[in-house]
């Protein structure tokens, strides 16, 4: 249960990072409500899936999920460019996430 409450927060780790960019320094209000509402489930997930998971392996997929979800959904909506070594690495730290799961 822990790891799917962690994945979750991970992609709301997404979801807050570009609401954030999009409140325009919370001068937006719809921005705004939901980069609180999805950053205060995010770090409730995230704690407690560090109620049983270790904490380095917890916040380390947290940010990768996270990370990587943003980056993705920049380079979905054109906001990030597109090349074959960005694509490359970021499929390394899924591959990495996956791995910190396999190995836990």
């Amino acid at each position: 249960m822990a790891w799917l409450v962690l994945v979750l927060s991970g992609g709301l780790e997404a979801v807050w990072a570009v609401a954030l960019g999009r409140s325009e320094g919370f001068s937006r209000l719809t921005p705004s409500v939901v980069f609180a509402v999805a950053l205060t489930a995010s770090m409730a997930g995230l704690a407690y899936a560090m109620r049983t998971l270790p904490i380095g392996t917890a916040y380390a997929v947290w940010v990768g999920i996270g990370a990587s979800l943003t980056v993705a959904f920049g380079m979905a909506t054109g906001a990030e460019p597109v090349s074959v070594a960005r694509v490359l690495l970021i499929a390394g730290l899924v591959g990495c996430v996956i791995g910190l799961k396999l190995v836990h």
